[in-house]
């Protein structure tokens, strides 16, 4: 297997967010580097199983507790244990989610941009100075 078919295999294209869960991502703008995703999930509602390949920084618009859960179903995730999620508006980063679904267990809609990275860089690479 080479290095391309085992991503493909690690991130298979029906699990990935837009196409497994557009209910809850709107894709904002996607680029060869960046992908910018619109993600809502109201009060009570629940994801279904979906990945996000690449790492991303996510801003907090409003917040409601939620449980992540992973392909078994097993939880992840609950942020009700972790209190200094709770503070919106926030921006935040997570490394690429495997397969899992995210429950709203709030009373209020959770609303989240995120900005996926496409290719990593290293501290300082790609920029340039005048």
């Amino acid at each position: 297997m080479n290095s391309s078919e085992a991503e493909a295999e690690s991130w298979p294209a029906h699990l990935d967010a837009l196409v497994a869960a557009p209910e809850h991502h709107t894709l904002l703008f996607e680029n060869d580097a960046v992908r910018i995703l619109d993600t809502r999930i109201v009060a009570g509602g629940r994801t279904p199983i979906h990945t996000h390949r690449w790492p991303a920084a996510l801003y907090i618009l409003s917040w409601s507790a939620f449980v992540r859960r992973d392909a078994r179903g097993e939880i992840s995730l609950d942020s009700r244990s972790a209190a200094g999620l709770a503070k919106p508006p926030q921006a935040l980063w997570t490394e690429a989610l495997a397969p899992h679904s995210l429950e709203n267990v709030g009373t209020s809609d959770l609303h989240v941009i995120s900005v996926e990275l496409k290719i990593p860089f290293a501290v300082g690479a790609g920029l340039k100075t005048a």
